[in-house]
């Protein structure tokens, strides 16, 4: 059973253009992804897919794979259906590439959650610390069945309360590490457009319910922080330091 690790990353986002490419600590963020991601599963199963040429040879001359893909992918996980389509693999593992802090251990933890339940999509989640807000509408918010199979993601605090004496006490966030089969993505694809509910949510995992698949969640370690805006990179950059990455 080959595993290999794909990392989207496109250069024209609309939130944060050259995302990417962004310097942490001296070095692209992509790069500190793929380099996070080889100690997992290897840096000859490490993919980066992408529809820009200057990640493709920022990448390509780090030592990485880099798969052209096209630029008009409606989501990340469309980009990785058609990267899948040019490497062989039985398990494609989704580690977003704004993830400079993702653990390797990790990734093999969703990894072997998959191999486990190859008939499920998995995706990863940790709990909302202390200092984040459940009101950020960057940070995806988990609904969960008691057993982590997923009922619905949402940008605003879930779940709701009616009487505050109900309210949650803390919230589950997604963790963007996701692991699917070439089949699976073949079918997120094949739907054809964004689903309602993952377009008005902006939240691509939500297809996959639409298509019927079962979404198991899987905790991993708190603590992760994304680059989804350009505000985000001081705070990225000082936990990177804290844990000992130059």
């Amino acid at each position: 059973m080959r595993s290999v690790v794909m990392i989207p990353a496109r250069y024209a986002s609309s939130r944060y253009p050259g995302k990417p490419l962004v310097n942490l600590l001296g070095k692209p963020m992509v790069l500190w992804v793929a380099e996070l991601s080889a100690k997992a599963v290897g840096k000859e199963n490490v993919y980066v897919a992408t529809e820009s040429e200057r990640i493709y040879e920022v990448v390509e001359s780090a030592g990485f794979n880099a798969v052209m893909t096209t630029d008009d992918a409606l989501t990340g996980t469309d980009r990785l259906a058609q990267a899948a389509e040019k490497v062989q693999a039985d398990i494609y593992i989704n580690v977003q590439g704004d993830e400079a802090l993702v653990d390797p251990a990790d990734i093999l933890k969703v990894r072997d959650a998959k191999l486990d339940n190859m008939n499920d999509v998995i995706n990863g989640f940790s709990w909302i610390s202390d200092d984040e807000d459940p009101y950020n509408i960057n940070i995806p918010k988990v609904i969960s069945t008691e057993d982590n199979k997923l009922i619905y993601m949402s940008r605003a605090a879930l779940p709701g309360f009616k009487d505050p004496k109900c309210a949650p006490i803390r919230y589950k966030k997604q963790v963007c590490i996701y692991a699917f089969t070439r089949e699976e993505l073949s079918s997120f694809r094949a739907f054809g457009r964004k689903s309602k509910l993952e377009f008005s949510e902006d939240i691509e995992i939500l297809r996959f319910l639409e298509i019927g698949k079962t979404i198991r969640l899987i905790e991993t370690k708190s603590g992760s922080l994304a680059v989804d805006v350009p505000e985000d990179v001081i705070k990225v950059e000082s936990a990177m330091r804290k844990v000992g990455m130059r």
